[in-house]
């Protein structure tokens, strides 16, 4: 046993070595990750060569996915920003006030918040952070309440694929995940709902208070080092708590009550359609304005390249100097996204539409692969990717778009796939091969390789195993970069260990959820991305020491709550926990 423990767990060691020791890029680690799974598979899963290509191809397969949805958020994205009308969004919010604190909330959490719903995949940090260094915040500073700002939708980023992708796609591929959720009557989709709604409930027991903490950590970090202090945190705490509420409330109902592709733009939209006039009507505005020591003031670790308070980087040039010389207002701006969600709803509410998008005729499926009982399909008419791109298609002649910025639009997002693309294909088609191992004739008994290793843990665990939930996804999304390629990796893992020890896997796989979203903090690639357009490379070590912080935080008191849920709110409430 403890041999089959170390050979399934070498594949994960290898990224974790590679990327997080060495500090390798993804799109360099993976393959060789890939490999060594490939390796054991043969030797010491007995997998046939077929067995794995074929696990192989379901995780390219997958990925494809993945990339079909993060392509068209990226074309709506760029589009937006070709026509001035991202512009029009940051200004809508910049212009409510000149305190640094307020811009926090507005940018670094409500913006933020709303990018990750649409686009996901590092987007929110690397559009954000140059934002607020245009508004002349430090470089530094704006990476920080970029990155923490935004975590709390992580777990929706891209209409929903850390969900649909992460946790439904891999789960539905597994004959053991598969059958234990069917028996319990739901199909894996419903199932998969039910977990974005857990997660969705950890989020805002906990998350609602990181525009707090986001104001908190620059305000502290990034005041002259004998003056630092929380207290200017403190007297904005009203305006903080009633924007966290303000999203998280929404986002919650969202989660439980419609789909996994909402809460997250569904919760900002209506955050900010409630905090912008409140603050408008002079609410909750702070009576002291704060901002950062004067320039000169500033030690050289927190600018870089890019001074504070021009429009250098990529994304502000794009969103301010490309408009055209348009005029719209702001419920045009927004617009692209109302559509957006309109289609998803209309979608995935109206049951004939559903039925004819899942059909064969809008399914690519492959079933049998190399005669093996592995398959796979790619649902590109159902998946939000069809409706971002309709989406951005409807911004052309709505915004009178001319040819040359529909071209650039498409071809920034074209360029911006390619290293995700790498990445993902390899990462996922490693977790299939472990996922799938133990389904080959000749497989040993012990299970497939993550099995393996979802025993071995639960049983050095055993009841403490739900507090740890949330670090064990953290984990994964810090080695890989991604929430959804975090839950992909340890979704039917964390499953598994659950099943183990008789707990309500859909709680802990929500748990999951959420640690996938909050290893983003300290994810190399993310920070490296965020630094890279604020020109700012060279101080990740810093951004990752600082966001320990709120990574704790966060981590600490999910796996509080998961415990509560798990062992005590059941005895409580047993009318309500008889269901799982």
């Amino acid at each position: 046993m403890v041999v089959d423990v170390i050979a399934a767990s070498l594949p994960l060691m290898i990224v974790a070595v590679l990327i997080v020791g060495f500090l390798w890029p993804a799109t360099r680690a993976m393959p060789i990750a890939w490999l060594a799974a490939l390796i054991i598979g043969y030797v010491m899963w007995n997998n046939p060569p077929e067995y794995l290509a074929a696990a192989s191809i379901v995780g390219v397969m997958t990925a494809l996915e993945i990339l079909w949805i993060v392509f068209g958020a990226l074309v709506l994205l760029y589009t937006l920003m070709q026509v001035g009308a991202f512009d029009r969004i940051n200004r809508g919010f910049t212009a409510i006030s000149d305190d640094r604190r307020v811009q926090i909330v507005l940018l670094g959490f409500l913006l933020a918040t709303f990018i990750e719903g649409a686009a996901g995949f590092g987007t929110p940090a690397a559009v954000v952070a140059p934002l607020l260094l245009a508004l002349g915040f430090p470089a530094l500073a704006a990476v920080l309440a970029a990155l923490i700002g935004h975590i709390i939708a992580v777990t929706y980023g891209a209409v929903g694929t850390p969900i649909i992708v992460g946790i439904q796609d891999p789960l539905a591929s597994v004959s053991f995940t598969r059958e234990a959720i069917q028996s319990e009557g739901m199909s894996v989709s419903e199932y998969s709902v039910e977990v974005a709604a857990w997660a969705a409930t950890y989020h805002a027991l906990v998350g609602f208070v990181m525009p707090l903490f986001a104001v908190a950590m620059v305000v502290y970090f990034f005041s002259p080092k004998g003056e630092r202090s929380i207290k200017p945190a403190l007297s904005v705490w009203p305006l903080c708590l009633f924007a966290g509420v303000a999203f998280a409330v929404p986002y919650w109902l969202s989660a439980w009550f419609l789909t996994a592709e909402f809460p997250s733009l569904i919760g900002a939209m209506v955050g900010a359609a409630i905090v912008v006039p409140t603050l408008r009507a002079g609410y909750f505005l702070p009576e002291d304005e704060w901002d950062f020591p004067p320039r000169s003031e500033w030690p050289d670790h927190w600018v870089g390249t890019i001074e504070p308070g021009s429009n250098g980087s990529e994304a502000a040039e794009a969103a301010q100097a490309s408009s055209g010389g348009r005029s719209m207002s702001l419920f045009k701006a927004w617009s692209p996204y109302v559509f957006l969600v309109l289609l998803l709803v209309v979608t995935r509410v109206i049951e004939p539409i559903s039925e004819f998008l899942t059909s064969s005729l809008f399914v690519l499926e492959w079933t049998d692969i190399l005669g093996t009982p592995h398959e796979a399909g790619i649902e590109w008419g159902f998946a939000p990717g069809m409706w971002l791109l309709a989406s951005a298609i409807i911004a052309i002649p709505l915004f009178r778009m001319n040819g040359t910025e529909v071209k650039n639009a498409w071809r920034e997002a074209g360029e911006k796939i390619v290293s995700p693309l790498i990445a993902l294909v390899f990462v996922i088609a490693m977790v299939q091969v472990m996922l799938l191992s133990g389904e080959a004739p000749n497989a040993p008994d012990v299970g497939s390789m993550i099995e393996v290793l979802a025993v071995a843990t639960a049983n050095v665990f055993g009841p403490v195993y739900p507090a740890i939930a949330p670090l064990i996804g953290a984990l994964a999304a810090a080695m890989t970069g991604s929430n959804t390629a975090s839950n992909i990796t340890f979704g039917a893992f964390q499953f598994e260990a659950a099943s183990e020890l008789g707990l309500p896997t859909q709680i802990i796989v929500g748990a999951q959820a959420v640690g996938g979203a909050i290893g983003n903090l300290v994810a190399i690639h993310n920070i490296i991305a965020a630094l890279a357009t604020v020109g700012l490379v060279g101080e990740e070590g810093r951004i990752m020491r600082l966001n320990l912080i709120p990574l704790v935080y966060y981590a600490v008191f999910v796996g509080f709550w998961v415990m509560l849920f798990v062992y005590v709110m059941p005895d409580v409430f047993p009318e309500v926990f008889d269901v799982f």
